[in-house]
């Protein structure tokens, strides 16, 4: 069932979403495992160039350096071959697009050795129109044999901001491109291309975004052509079931060690951006046997604000949430066999057009805690409190003073994980749908945009007190340098993480602006906000909760926190009363 058609299905009917293209088929039972290896191998290293040659010709930050774009090759049955450790969130969206992409072009029939196409329909894509998807067709043995994927951030099209939190439907968002030929047989389709710069407040760094995934995305389809013209088309279909079958045998075998039952955990946004009014909503896990079905039909309707998840980001966090938990192998399209999602269309999971859809993580960020947290019971050993739980971005954007340029920028920041039994959460890192994203450096950000970073440091305190303690967050402040806007994307300002097990909960997100006239505002979900010269942003992320009553923490740890500077003499009077008995 495509995309499209899930889009505008009727809204009285759940959909159940396999999260998988593959079925198993017996090939792979006579493929030969050393092969097989080589070739697994061989693919991953393919999707590692993809990504490299990505990093090293884009032009703007937020894609060379946090790395907000994703990577994928796919076979010609549209299952997931490979992908390289990028944006997380991403990569579970990428084989939607790319069927949504050729289904729009007419079908595989009508795609030729050298094509490109665009598309960023946010029901397809599951993200927001500035999420836009490069697909570039492979061949090899004159046979179609897969395809290349990327998808990146691009820092404007045409959207009624470059960054929008109150949009109302999705043709606020941005330009959208329904499946387009950007290259037809190698040759720059110009009119294409001239929409795309005509609809960017910037489109030089656009336009070296764009080139630098075309080259990312040819690059992949080459050394997946290399590889099926050095085994043969079918040894590689041969292998290539194999190594799905290996995928889909481990996560069964994973999943048989839980217990099979309903696991059901509840909380509440802060808003949608248009009306401040919270929003309740619960995610259920139901695990039988060897496979597990992630529930979201209990989803609250979809909201007038753009918090609301097209269904390839439900999906996308769902297999992200229970890959986090069941191992750290290199995902294929055989991991996701064993999981099932079901949705309720025209709910926040699962919004049907015009629905807005630019905030769609702050859900489907909100989920990925929900699934991990339900599955405690199950996983008491494994499973963490709750975190920051939001990716904190920030855009800015303006006109350079010197010159009169455009500019533009944008980054997740950090926030603290939670502690589990297994110890300390981690301090200041980019949230799970993001987490192989980077935090640019200060030297670079400075550099490029007209600000200066005041403060970049642990938060302290903030962590959740515990037998072990959650992660700190971030205190991160910009002073700015020339007038400029802002469009502030914090969620999770209201909602304090949680602990587990008797752990105390952390700070949540928050940011607040100090203008030049002495004005104080507190922003969450905030666009175009004007920054005179000389406003300082500070950024307060959230921290981890703790775990476990801090009544057991050993006074070492106490100790050594207090040396580092991570807890303060009045929060261990306050938390830790058998430290000052003992110490």
């Amino acid at each position: 069932m495509s995309t499209s058609a899930l889009s505008w299905m009727n809204p009285s009917e759940p959909v159940v979403s396999s999260s998988s293209r593959s079925v198993r088929t017996g090939l792979g039972d006579t493929a030969d495992p050393i092969t097989t290896e080589i070739i697994r191998q061989g693919l991953n290293a393919a999707a590692e160039h993809m990504k490299r040659t990505v990093i090293r010709t884009a032009f703007s930050p937020i894609i060379y350096e946090a790395l907000d774009f994703a990577v994928a090759l796919y076979d010609a049955d549209l299952s997931m071959l490979s992908q390289a450790p990028t944006l997380p969130s991403f990569m579970g969206t990428l084989g939607f697009c790319v069927e949504a992409a050729v289904t729009a072009v007419g079908g595989p029939e009508n795609l030729e050795p050298g094509d490109v196409v665009l598309y960023n329909d946010p029901f397809g894509t599951g993200t927001h129109p500035q999420d836009a998807a490069l697909v570039v067709p492979i061949y090899a043995c004159d046979t179609l044999v897969g395809y290349a994927a990327i998808k990146a951030h691009w820092l404007d099209i045409g959207g009624k901001d470059p960054y929008c939190t109150d949009t109302v439907d999705v043709f606020q968002e941005g330009t959208i491109f329904p499946g387009v030929k950007l290259y037809e047989g190698d040759a720059l389709v110009d009119p294409i291309y001239r929409m795309v710069l005509a609809n960017s407040r910037i489109p030089d760094a656009v336009i070296g975004d764009i080139n630098a995934m075309v080259a990312g995305a040819r690059s992949g389809g080459a050394a997946l052509t290399r590889i099926v013209e050095r085994y043969g088309l079918e040894e590689f279909r041969r292998c290539v079931a194999r190594i799905f079958d290996h995928g889909e045998a481990m996560v069964r075998h994973w999943f048989e060690q839980l217990p099979d039952g309903v696991y059901s955990a509840s909380s509440v946004m802060d808003g949608d951006g248009v009306i401040g009014t919270p929003i309740p909503f619960e995610v259920t896990v139901r695990v039988h046997g060897s496979s597990v079905t992630v529930d979201y039909t209990n989803a609250p309707d979809q909201t007038v604000g753009p918090i609301n998840s097209p269904l390839p980001s439900t999906v996308a966090v769902s297999r992200l949430a229970i890959a986090y938990l069941v191992g750290n192998e290199a995902p294929n399209e055989g991991h996701f066999r064993p999981l099932e999602v079901l949705t309720r269309p025209a709910s926040i999971f699962h919004p049907i057009r015009p629905a807005p859809s630019f905030m769609y993580g702050v859900p489907s960020d909100h989920a990925i805690e929900m699934i991990i947290t339900a599955l405690a019971p199950a996983l008491p050993d494994l499973v963490p409190a709750s975190s920051g739980g939001d990716i904190c971005s920030l855009v800015w954007w303006g006109t350079r003073e010197e010159t009169g340029e455009p500019w533009a920028d944008g980054a997740p920041h950090p926030v603290g994980l939670g502690a589990s039994r297994q110890g300390d959460g981690a301090s200041t890192m980019i949230f799970h749908s993001e987490s192989a994203t980077r935090f640019t450096p200060a030297e670079i950000w400075e550099a490029r945009n007209p600000w200066l970073i005041e403060q970049c440091a642990l938060a302290e305190d903030s962590g959740g007190a515990g037998q072990f303690r959650g992660g700190l967050g971030l205190n991160l402040s910009f002073r700015v340098l020339e007038d400029c806007y802002i469009t502030v994307a914090v969620a999770r300002t209201k909602l304090n993480p949680w602990g587990l097990e008797g752990g105390r909960e952390g700070r949540p997100n928050d940011l607040v602006i100090e203008f030049p006239d002495g004005r104080i505002e507190s922003h969450s979900l905030s666009t175009r906000v004007t920054l005179p010269k000389g406003t300082v942003v500070h950024l307060r992320s959230g921290s981890g909760g703790g775990h476990g009553d801090p009544a057991l923490r050993d006074v070492a740890l106490i100790r050594r926190d207090l040396d580092e500077g991570y807890i303060s003499s009045a929060h261990v009077a306050e938390n830790y009363l058998h430290f000052s008995e003992i110490d």
